[in-house]
């Protein structure tokens, strides 16, 4: 009996721990590694057709530790008390799997864990394939403790909204809870009277404000938050504005991470995870673009011109804290990918997505499997 006792206490010792109540997923679109990890391009950001405030980002984010002044939270806090992975100088490798290297099919990529050629534009198509969040949603313990939030107003046909039965707020769409908080009737109020540059994505601080909200009201257990205005402003070629959205999403991570840290409901058992849903082009020729040879022989035709695609489209980035993130662990001889960020994302509460979705990535290897 005595050795039945031991050999019970050895096998639950050795038994992967890494379960946590909740989980906090966040994309920035199209936010390359070179600003998170080198912070601004001086090149891009003292040239005047892309950098009308050039004077500000020298002063502000220039110099020496840039990408600390670019993006302190994520220097000061997720690389030094969880993981932060992606720089390629450093010999880092992360990359797409998917075969388009833009939204869409990233953001699929993402929340899916594998990737579907099918998947080959930016159109408002119902996605055919199950999301974590859809699947998460369906599980009792996570039944009805599910939100998104999102920019970008294609995000409700990404998680198949109406198939799901996840709540996703994106694009302009107001809050339409049952019972709307004052703050929430406040942005309701200002969504409506505060224009945004493009008519297919709303400014980040009417998303993040919303998700915030949900966060303290409605506490989920999964939320997933977009982030849109990176992209948007590197498309229209605005440097600097792309660079001040980058410390602007930052500082709002910040916030999540500071509300989590302080609710007694999340602290020490809430993990964060934030990547991004393609690279982008490196020179001053193509850093406004993301596509692979095929899109731009395809689906991005305007692009064509770029023989070879945009060149670094692939590259991409992760980030993650929380109870159980190996702050030790070093990647740098292996090449991830996207498409393992869903797995990690489901692991950390407790299940296995690989079950559900079998052509799905691994789970990065960033979680403690033991506490011992």
């Amino acid at each position: 009996m005595k050795n039945r006792f031991l050999a019970l206490l050895l096998l639950t010792l050795c038994l992967p721990v890494y379960a946590n109540d909740n989980l906090i997923l966040v994309t920035i679109d199209g936010l390359r590694w070179q600003e998170v990890f080198h912070g601004i391009d001086s090149s891009l950001a003292t040239n005047k057709a892309f950098s009308a405030r050039s004077e500000k980002l020298l002063t502000d984010f220039g110099g020496e530790n840039s990408a600390e002044k670019l993006m302190p939270f994520f220097h000061h806090t997720l690389a030094r008390e969880g993981a932060l992975y992606g720089n390629k100088d450093a010999g880092e490798c992360m990359q797409l799997s998917n075969p388009w290297f833009f939204s869409y099919p990233g953001y699929n990529e993402i929340l899916t864990g594998s990737a579907d050629p099918a998947i080959d534009s930016n159109s408002k198509k119902p996605n055919p394939n199950t999301t974590i969040l859809e699947w998460l949603n369906q599980q009792s313990q996570f039944k009805g403790q599910v939100y998104a939030f999102g920019s970008w107003d294609v995000f409700p046909f990404i998680i198949n909204e109406a198939r799901s039965k996840v709540p996703v707020n994106a694009g302009f769409q107001p809050a339409a809870f049952s019972k709307l908080t004052p703050m929430e009737q406040t942005l309701n109020e200002l969504q409506g009277e505060i224009p945004s540059p493009w008519e297919t994505v709303r400014l980040d601080a009417f998303t993040h404000h919303y998700a915030l909200e949900t966060l303290k009201q409605r506490r989920p257990r999964v939320l997933y938050i977009a982030y849109g205005e990176t992209d948007d402003f590197a498309h229209d070629g605005e440097y600097d504005q792309y660079v001040l959205a980058a410390h602007r999403t930052d500082q709002f991570i910040a916030e999540l991470w500071h509300t989590v840290q302080s609710s007694k409901h999340y602290r020490d058992n809430t993990t964060l995870i934030v990547t991004t849903d393609h690279g982008r082009g490196s020179t001053q020729e193509d850093w406004q673009h993301h596509a692979s040879k095929a899109a731009t022989q395809g689906y991005m035709k305007s692009l064509a011109h770029f023989k070879d695609g945009i060149i670094g489209a692939n590259d991409v980035w992760f980030a993650a804290i929380g109870p159980r993130i190996d702050t030790q662990l070093k990647l740098s001889d292996t090449c991830l990918s996207t498409n393992q960020i869903a797995a990690t994302a489901v692991k950390v509460l407790g299940l296995n997505w690989q079950k559900q979705n079998s052509h799905a990535g691994n789970a990065l290897p960033i979680l403690q499997e033991s506490e011992l």
